[in-house]
């Protein structure tokens, strides 16, 4: 039998000491302690409005809290998040004897449809790039401009060469431009080393942008490829981000459909159209779990039922026959 319980908590203490355990027995960063600590408000407010406090929680208060969310128009991923936060909170408080009962063992999560990857075109990659490139070689222009645009260049075709996550890119060393391989050695998660390919235009961009860099500030500092007045020293990942969105608007696309990770699909996306192997691309990507590589192969399904559609001769009548709009 259990122990019996210590005295509860107040709801503030409860919710510091929970994520304290975070902090010092899991390792939490920050910013995973601030998202726990933002849904925890979100459900202890809940609480607060209706009385009740984590001890005299029941399975029918969660219930109410999550259809609260419906309400809210809140999407089922984030309600399946706030949820696993929810549980883990009881979880904890009942197995450190903080709790008569766990309210939440009883309670199935919402669904959660797997979200297809957003994906760029072929051509509207090229559309990126070509603006990218634009003025790179234009010796009328300024060189501090002329780099600034070299970089740019120079990031989406390794972007695009590569797949590489976008925390891997901005901080290759400057070795990555250096190089006579037509591949790059690259440490991503989990601390693991992986190859990944380089095209020419990839490397012509590195050699074009490096020369730039090298006239201008007289070479990378710090060893980094993409030197940048940060605490890390290089490039940050919310920069690159938002000049990418910026240059997206220039070539005439939508900025919303524009990240350095939808250019990670499209690299994974464009190979597999092309006829490569699934388990070659899971490499290329650095995923541990081939399951995740597979999401790119919904991609491709999506795009032929609407190529069946619009370009079959006989698409209406098959709308119609299937009842259809």
């Amino acid at each position: 039998m259990r122990a019996d319980p210590l005295a509860p908590l107040s709801t503030a203490a409860a919710v510091a000491l929970y994520l304290d355990m975070l902090a010092s027995e899991r390792g939490a960063s920050r910013n995973t302690l601030d998202a726990y600590r933002r849904d925890l408000d979100d459900y202890t407010a809940f609480l607060k409005a209706h009385r009740r406090s984590p001890d005299d929680a029941a399975a029918d208060t969660i219930r109410a809290f999550l259809a609260e969310l419906d309400d809210r128009g809140l999407k089922a991923t984030s309600a399946a998040r706030k949820l696993s936060a929810v549980r883990q909170f009881h979880r904890f408080l009942y197995s450190e004897g903080h709790c008569r009962t766990d309210p939440s063992a009883a309670i199935d999560g919402p669904k959660r449809g797997q979200a297809l990857p957003k994906v760029l075109s072929v051509a509207e990659v090229d559309r990126l790039l070509a603006r990218a490139h634009d003025g790179v070689d234009d010796e009328a222009l300024p060189p501090a401009r002329r780099l600034t645009r070299a970089r740019m260049a120079c990031l989406l075709e390794m972007l695009y060469a590569t797949g590489l996550r976008v925390s891997e890119l901005v901080s290759l060393p400057i070795a990555a431009a250096r190089t006579r391989e037509r591949f790059l050695i690259v440490r991503g998660k989990g601390d693991k080393e992986r190859l990944v390919p380089l095209t020419d235009a990839a490397r012509d961009a590195a050699r074009i942008y490096l020369a730039l860099l090298e006239s201008v500030h007289g070479g990378a500092r710090a060893g980094w490829l993409f030197p940048a007045d940060s605490a890390s020293g290089h490039l940050t990942r919310q920069a690159f981000a938002r000049d990418l969105k910026d240059l997206a608007a220039q070539a005439g696309l939508s900025p919303e459909r524009v990240s350095p990770h939808v250019l990670r699909h499209a690299f994974a996306s464009h190979l597999l159209h092309n006829g490569a192997d699934l388990r070659v691309v899971q490499e290329l990507l650095g995923h541990a779990d081939i399951a995740t590589t597979q999401i790119y192969t919904h991609v491709l399904d999506e795009r032929m039922k609407a190529m069946v559609r619009d370009l079959h001769p006989l698409a209406d009548e098959l709308s119609t026959s299937t009842g259809q709009a």
